[in-house]
């Protein structure tokens, strides 16, 4: 079969009902996202086979039982179920000069992601609407507090996508869904077509903020918000922008979206007339009433955000971009208030873990980028900063020099401690910088920990918040919030605290 007359025959499959039996198609990695793909495409009735490096046990039980042969993909060559294959679903995590990849590109086999897979095939039960989130950071808050909202509105929806439910598992749920909220990463969005019978048309969509990140993986800074950009493609009904990030309100003006979508701003200032914002304390949405030109609506106050712990400038942010995307969808104002009172954040994202004679431990490991721990250093007035990882060519040297005059401490840890080196020797020769060795990753956050409470004294916060990946010691940042959780209760439970500094 010829590149074009393949091309034809893949631009026909646009429904579940669409005749997918027998199609060739190889599944790159079997995470979490490739696996539904290979059990979504199994019941479609596809001629599947699992290409992985590591299969665990349970899923190679059940693709035993599905009939779905795996390749080990640890050889060198490039294997024959790739170069047989009439259709690729690749692993948002491959990069796209994987040698899978290009020999793809040179067979003229096309690649999909799971999340283009998802959208053709999302009429199984029935059509939800989709709202699309992305932004360097705030993605899973947003996700999680617009489904909230539009719970709270009596839709029924669900936060899938990065977030860590595929898509595909919602769109096979047997009830079907009002709306899914699908946060994308980067990785998911570059593989995206902008146009054609795989192209995703979104309700409305929000890129939350835009900095450096992943910029090995993408090739550039450009082209990493290029991906970013196109979350706002085919945007039906509003597209959502960071007025406090210009780079966002570009992707706006950039995007082809249908005519009538509205571009919405959010910020912690006063709203114009098509914004959400704040006044005197009050989150107000003048961008969803009739009078908006010299009126605003009441959707909540900071006094409401307080329990949830989203009282933080980056995390009233999150609010307000939920907020305008629940607004667009049809919450009413007292659904979004209701929401966000009873909200609470997941793990390991400005959580206080424990307070130990006046001295807060918070743990934000999900800040993975300097980036996400800008908003998190900003929440505090004196920190004793817990940093480092891997930055993945992201420049931590502006965030030690915008906030070295809150820094008592910093404490450094991963293996690729040069750059916070020479970010406070630039930016911070005056504050002390410990640096933890990284070789024993089951001490590596017990030292750290120690080397902070040596530092703080009552009203300081010991913030883990290192600006990088985890990889370099831990599974993922999730462990790494883990481990630091566990290291400050065994402190306290030796009780080996004075709330003083040596030496004082």
């Amino acid at each position: 079969m010829g590149a074009a007359e393949l091309m034809r025959s893949l631009d026909s499959l646009t429904s579940w009902h669409s005749d997918w039996a027998g199609l060739r198609v190889a599944v790159l990695g079997v995470g979490v996202t490739g696996f539904a793909a290979v059990d979504t495409l199994a019941e479609l009735g596809a001629s599947v086979t699992a290409v992985a490096e590591k299969v665990d046990d349970e899923r190679r039980t059940i693709l035993g039982v599905l009939g779905v042969p795996i390749v080990d993909a640890r050889a060198a060559e490039v294997p024959a179920a790739i170069i047989d294959a009439e259709l690729v679903i690749a692993s948002p995590g491959l990069r796209p000069d994987h040698a899978w990849l290009v020999a793809a590109a040179e067979r003229g086999i096309p690649v999909w992601g799971d999340i283009e897979l998802a959208w053709r095939v999302r009429d199984k039960v029935r059509e939800a609407s989709w709202i699309l989130i992305t932004g360097t950071n705030g993605k899973t808050t947003t996700t999680q507090l617009t489904a909230h909202m539009l719970r709270e509105a009596g839709y029924r929806v669900a936060p899938v996508g990065n977030i860590g439910t595929p898509v595909l598992d919602a769109v096979r749920d047997p009830e079907g869904f009002d709306a899914l909220v699908v946060e994308l990463s980067s990785f998911q969005l570059h593989g995206l077509p902008v146009d054609g019978a795989g192209a995703l048309w979104p309700h409305s969509a929000a890129c939350l903020n835009i900095d450096d990140d992943h910029l090995d993986w993408h090739g550039g800074a450009d082209a990493y918000r290029a991906a970013k950009g196109k979350v706002y493609g085919n945007a039906r009904v509003a597209a959502v922008y960071n007025v406090e990030d210009p780079a966002t309100m570009r992707l706006v003006e950039e995007a082809d979206v249908v005519e009538g979508c509205r571009a919405i701003g959010f910020s912690l200032g006063v709203p114009g007339p098509s914004d959400v914002g704040i006044v005197d304390g009050v989150l107000v949405d003048r961008a969803f009433l009739e009078q908006r030109r010299d009126q605003a609506l009441e959707l909540a106050d900071l006094g409401d955000l307080e329990p949830a712990g989203l009282r933080s400038p980056h995390m009233a942010r999150n609010v307000l971009a939920a907020a305008a995307l629940a607004r667009a969808f049809g919450a009413e104002p007292a659904h979004v208030r209701d929401a966000i009172r009873s909200f609470r954040l997941d793990r390991h994202r400005t959580e206080l873990v424990a307070e130990v004679d006046g001295v807060r431990f918070v743990d934000d490991s999900k800040a993975t980028n300097p980036h996400a721990a800008e908003g998190s250093l900003s929440a505090f007035d004196r920190v004793v900063w817990i940093v480092g990882g891997l930055f993945k060519g992201a420049d931590v040297a502006p965030l030690v020099e915008r906030h070295a005059s809150r820094l008592v401490a910093a404490i450094a840890i991963g293996v690729d401690r040069e750059p916070v080196r020479q970010a406070f020797a630039r930016h911070a020769p005056g504050i002390p910088l410990v640096e933890v060795d990284g070789q024993d990753t089951d001490a590596v956050m017990r030292l750290a920990v120690e080397a902070a409470a040596a530092h703080a004294v009552p009203g300081v916060t010991v913030l883990l918040a290192p600006a990088a990946a985890s990889m370099d010691q831990f599974t993922d940042y999730a462990e790494r919030g883990d481990r630091f959780a566990e290291a400050v209760r065994e402190r306290g439970a030796r009780g080996d605290h004075d709330g003083s500094r040596p030496g004082d």
